[in-house]
């Protein structure tokens, strides 16, 4: 029997979303879709159930006008080259050959029809894969190490603890009607590469001694998120065992359903309900609902590595490698995803895994093979070397399809990416994150660069441009530095001056950093005050211009 909601607000200060979803659950508009919406085309849909699209992990696609876009759970990340085959298959039938990964490690469709999407959910189930709450309000699409079971940094393989969070939650109607959408993130690895900070709820590498024997485990994280408001998740006081993560997870998301806020759908995520009751209240209400925990034990983060992997690196496998690979901003097409599951097949171990930093990584490869992989022709453009710019930059949808977003970000990222990869030479990798609205798809809040599109009157009408924030970094557990978003410079730059003004700043960090120092450590020490003294000047050096790149 699906849960009967507890509303934490009267009703009528709830959100007309709310009332929406009390009529008739996410999950029903499933069947809706493959029974009554393919069969009698776009027109027949009404704005409620379009809305609710969502929980099939379907969103209109701009401009309306009868395509959508589709997001697929890669669970961790991790795909069989079968599945990654029927994913190709799927682009190229339905997608107009465009394939996507993005920062959840999802994969991601553009161009379908509504009369498609049967035939689309009948393909991804006979793969073993599903769009289902890939979208909506709702536990989304889990990410965690994508090395899972290979990684020499992890204290050990989270994958089937993922897949056991993911089939518990997926399609559970006592969990289908939450007050927002709901972001897990799980992963053992030493070098947060699930990015906890930024989640709902997070589980990271612990140890802990009880009953005198030393127990592997995670800590806990609760109330991240991005978007306009960002938060950074806060630290629990508990200790949870690989076989409670399940019970422990089942009791944040049951606090977050019954006490979480639903009058407005911008103040609606956990993050709003943990900042108001703080770490140790919601502590002492998930103990309340799961039973005791035991203390936080020592904590195993010592780094972040921004879920980037490319290059060649062992594995924890003797005489075994994995391969990292640039999708650059994570666009690729059917042929080389299919090209790739070959690769896995023919010298490594039928995988591909997914990261958040919309990459590919194939895994599994003998060393021996090494060679014969790296002059496979498709890794000329999907390069394990690619140039520094070019494979730290990241870059949401964008106007292109995003209904949302206010400029285009894809080719711009790829273009900025190449200017600087042509007249910079750096030590040091900068990650540079591009997004075309406040939801912050593209993650720009923990970016050494954060672009941020939006729209400026110019004499020749509105023309593109980007807000510049600098400096921000995720955390290294108990041992390092803490996570901070990066902090945002005052002056908007034209869209085709980005590049040439991100090479002027940079320039100035590279004259001015200390021996050793990174780009963050650098804006902590020199303050917004001399980078926006740099942006101004940079800016009042040259006349306005809208000429294209």
């Amino acid at each position: 029997m699906a849960y009967e909601p507890i509303w934490n607000a009267a009703p009528e200060k709830l959100s007309k979303f709310e009332f929406v979803k009390l009529q008739k659950d996410g999950l029903d508009v499933i069947r809706t879709i493959i029974e009554k919406y393919a069969l009698e085309g776009y027109s027949s849909i009404p704005a409620d159930d379009m809305d609710l699209f969502k929980w099939a992990g379907v969103y209109q696609q701009k401009p309306r006008d009868g395509h959508f876009m589709m997001r697929v759970r890669i669970n961790t990340g991790i795909m069989t080259s079968g599945q990654a085959r029927a994913l190709a298959e799927i682009g190229r039938l339905y997608g107009r050959n465009l394939v996507d990964v993005t920062t959840r490690q999802a994969i991601q469709f553009h161009w379908l029809t509504v009369e498609n999407l049967p035939d689309i959910f009948k393909r991804l189930e006979a793969a073993g894969l599903y769009s289902f709450e890939a979208c909506g309000d709702c536990p989304r699409t889990i990410v965690g190490n994508p090395l899972a079971g290979i990684d020499k940094d992890e204290l050990f393989d989270t994958a089937d603890i993922v897949e056991q969070l993911n089939d518990f939650f997926m399609l559970n109607r006592d969990f289908s009607n939450l007050p927002r959408k709901f972001k897990i993130s799980v992963s053992a690895n030493k070098y947060n590469n699930a990015q906890a900070e930024i989640n709902d709820l997070a589980y990271t590498p612990a140890l802990k001694v009880i009953d005198g024997v030393e127990t592997l485990g995670f800590h806990l994280m609760v109330g991240g998120g991005l978007s306009a408001k960002p938060h950074l998740a806060q630290k629990l006081d508990v200790f949870v065992k690989p076989e409670e993560a399940l019970k422990v997870a089942a009791g944040v998301i049951t606090l977050f359903r019954d006490y979480g806020y639903r009058e407005k759908r911008h103040h609606a995520r956990l993050k709003f309900l943990v900042a108001d009751w703080g770490a140790e209240k919601f502590k002492e209400k998930l103990i309340e609902a799961v039973g005791e925990l035991p203390t936080r034990g020592e904590d195993q983060t010592i780094g972040w590595q921004a879920a980037y992997f490319d290059g060649v690196h062992p594995q924890v496998q003797e005489g075994l490698s994995y391969v990292g690979l640039n999708v650059p901003v994570g666009r690729m097409n059917s042929d080389e995803l299919d090209q790739l599951a070959e690769l896995a097949d023919q010298y490594g171990e039928g995988k591909l895994r997914t990261t958040m930093s919309q990459n590919i990584i194939i895994s599994g490869v003998p060393n021996e093979k090494l060679s014969a992989l790296l002059d496979a022709q498709v890794l000329q453009r999907l390069s394990p070397s690619a140039k520094p710019f070019i494979s730290r930059t990241i870059a949401c949808t964008g106007n292109e399809f995003c209904n949302l977003a206010l400029v285009e970000t894809k080719q711009r990222a790829v273009s900025v990416a190449a200017y600087l990869d042509e007249h910079i030479r750096l030590d040091e990798k900068l990650r540079i994150h591009f997004i075309g609205c406040p939801n912050a798809c593209g993650q720009k809040q923990v970016a050494d660069i954060g672009l941020q599109g939006t729209l400026i009157k110019t004499p020749d009408g509105m023309t593109d441009a980007f807000d510049i924030a600098v400096g921000g970094t995720l955390g290294c557990g108990d041992r390092g530095p803490a996570a901070e978003f990066a902090r945002p410079l005052k002056g908007r730059v034209q869209a085709e001056r980005v590049g040439p003004v991100l090479e002027q700043l940079i320039s100035f960090y590279t004259e001015q950093r200390q021996e050793q120092e990174n780009f963050h450590a650098f804006t902590g020490r020199v303050g917004v005050p001399a980078l926006q003294e740099q942006l101004t000047a940079i800016l009042e050096s040259e006349p306005v211009t809208t000429s294209k790149e």
